[in-house]
């Protein structure tokens, strides 16, 4: 009989495709979702736990019913500029959702804990390829919240021996190659969705959030990963674990930081369409590069990125065009 492994956010982007990359790999994903910015549609690849992070005998009878060997925790608030108007939001939900899960794994015997965290916890370090030895300096509630939990995590390692593996990493985008699940959030903040929006005509145009950063063009540089690299990473991350090998951090990205009008010309090659742009002031709490070095998850997990920009740009025009879920 196949593991189950408890997906926390399993109805989300990101977690979607973990759930799909879980079952691909042996495993029998559980969707554990309140559905506040998941999808039901998005639920393919296993059975949906409804449940909520802030009610703790959710999180129980999930863990009684499923008795998962693992945990892959994504369910989180995502939106920077919300945790810089609203950090008491992300206080509560992010830190104190993890903390009931952690207590849960711990009550429950679940000695395996893998969690999605972020190139945010590092805040604007501009020219530093940011790897795990990198200092960690977050700008906004968004990015605290996760480091807080980074810091929960090795606590609870230390004084009730659970392992976790944890992956910083950075803009993700694109979609499952084979359309079964994509990238659908309300509202949309991510830059390659709101692009193609533009293209479509779905919104009048994109707006470049400040274009007076130390760039090479003035617009904010990030480090792209495709979202079936990722889901993978996690899945080595979960054998990682399963082979004894103890608690780590790695980093996940590709180490090539495009721009926001280098990632628009390259939407223009694939979609031989323009992209209507009008320019808009900074957003809080943005930093100016993150670009990731993995060295680490390249040699100790064997995982190297094998899609680049313009497939992931591809991957979503597709998944758009195919209408989502």
């Amino acid at each position: 009989m196949a593991d189950h492994v408890l997906v926390t956010g399993g109805a989300g982007y990101i977690g979607a495709h973990a759930c799909k990359a879980l079952k691909r790999a042996g495993f029998v994903p559980v969707a554990f979702d309140n559905l506040s910015t998941g999808w039901e549609g998005a639920v393919k690849f296993g059975p949906l736990a409804r449940g909520d992070l802030m009610d703790r005998a959710s999180i129980d009878a999930a863990l009684a019913e499923w008795k998962p060997v693992a945990v892959m925790h994504f369910a989180a608030l995502s939106l920077v500029g919300e945790s810089m108007s609203d950090p008491g939001r992300y206080w509560r939900v992010n830190v104190g959702g993890a903390l009931n899960l952690i207590e849960a794994c711990v009550a429950a015997g679940v000695g395996q804990f893998v969690f999605s965290s972020t190139c945010a916890t590092y805040g604007d370090q501009d020219g530093v390829v940011l790897n795990e030895d990198t200092p960690q300096r977050p700008i906004n509630a968004y990015g605290a919240s996760k480091l807080a939990i980074e810091q929960m995590l090795g606590n609870f390692g230390a004084s009730h021996g659970l392992q976790s593996v944890i992956f910083r990493y950075f803009n993700v985008a694109g979609a499952d190659p084979e359309g079964e699940v994509g990238e659908r959030h309300e509202p949309e903040t991510h830059l390659i969705p709101l692009m193609l929006d533009a293209i479509e005509g779905k919104r009048a145009a994109l707006t470049l959030h400040g274009t007076d950063y130390a760039t090479r063009d003035g617009t904010c540089l990030r480090d792209y990963v495709h979202v079936t690299d990722l889901a993978d990473a996690h899945v080595r991350g979960l054998r990682w674990l399963q082979g004894g090998k103890g608690g780590r951090v790695f980093c996940l990205g590709t180490g090539t930081g495009y721009s926001v009008r280098e990632v628009i010309d390259h939407a223009r090659v694939v979609t031989n369409r323009a992209v209507p742009v009008v320019e808009g002031p900074r957003r809080a709490g943005d930093a100016a590069a993150l670009v990731c070095g993995s060295a680490r998850a390249r040699d100790e997990l064997g995982w190297t990125p094998e899609r680049g920009l313009e497939a992931m740009i591809r991957d979503a025009w597709r998944w758009s065009q195919g209408g989502g879920f």
